[in-house]
C-alpha cells in the first residue's frame, strides 16, 4: 500500500502513487502494489536488471577482496571466473569462483564476456590485448599502469590513492571553514 511505502521512506502517500503513476498502472485502489512486480519494473527503468558475466583478472590480494565482496550481483551480474598467473591459485575456487590460469584465458572466458575487472601487476598490456581479441569491451582498471585499447574499448580507472587524497582535501576543507566560522 502507498501509506506502509510512505511510512517507510518518509515521503506522503500521494507523492508514492502520483510518481508510481508515470511508470504505469502499478497498484490497485485499496490492494496495493504487487512488490515483485514494483521491483522488475524499477529494475527495468533504472537500468539495473544487467546479467553481466564478469572476469576477473588477478586473484592476489585485491582481485580475493572483490571476489569476497561481490555485491553486485543482481544489479550488474557477477563475476564468473577469476585468471591469475600463479599455479597456487589457480584450479581451486575463491569465495565461489574458479580460478583459472591465464593460459587458459581464450579457452575458458565465458561466451558473451564483454566486462574484465583488471587487478594484475605484470604485463599489463600484453593481457589487454588478449582481453581485447577475446571479445572484452570494458575493463575496469586497478593496474596504475598506461595500456592502450583500440577504439570502442571503453576503460574505467579506480585509483584509491586519488580517492583518499580527494577525501582528504575535502574534510581538510570542512575542518577550515568550521574554523573561519568560530
Amino acid at each position: 500500500m502507498s501509506k506502509e511505502l510512505a511510512n517507510l521512506v518518509d515521503i506522503e502517500p500521494t507523492t508514492i502513487r502520483r510518481d508510481f503513476s508515470f511508470l504505469g498502472n502499478l497498484g490497485k485502489q485499496g490492494y496495493g502494489y504487487d512488490v515483485d512486480r514494483l521491483i522488475e519494473i524499477f529494475n527495468a527503468q533504472l537500468g539495473v536488471d544487467f546479467d553481466e558475466k564478469i572476469i576477473l583478472v588477478g586473484a592476489g590480494n585485491l582481485g580475493r577482496a572483490l571476489l569476497n565482496y561481490n555485491k553486485w550481483d543482481h544489479v550488474v551480474g557477477e563475476i564468473a571466473c577469476a585468471f591469475d598467473a600463479d599455479p597456487a591459485k589457480c584450479g581451486e575456487q575463491m569465495f565461489g569462483v574458479e580460478v583459472y590460469s591465464m593460459d587458459e584465458l581464450e579457452e575458458k572466458i565465458p561466451e558473451g564476456c564483454r566486462i574484465a575487472i583488471l587487478t594484475i601487476s605484470h604485463d599489463v598490456q600484453e593481457t589487454v590485448d588478449r582481453l581485447v581479441a577475446c571479445g572484452i569491451k570494458g575493463i575496469v582498471d586497478f593496474t596504475h599502469q598506461h595500456f592502450k585499447v583500440p577504439k570502442g574499448v571503453v576503460i574505467k580507472v579506480v585509483d584509491v590513492v586519488s580517492s583518499i587524497q580527494e577525501l582528504v582535501f575535502q574534510t581538510n576543507s570542512i575542518n577550515e571553514e568550521k574554523t573561519k566560522k568560530q
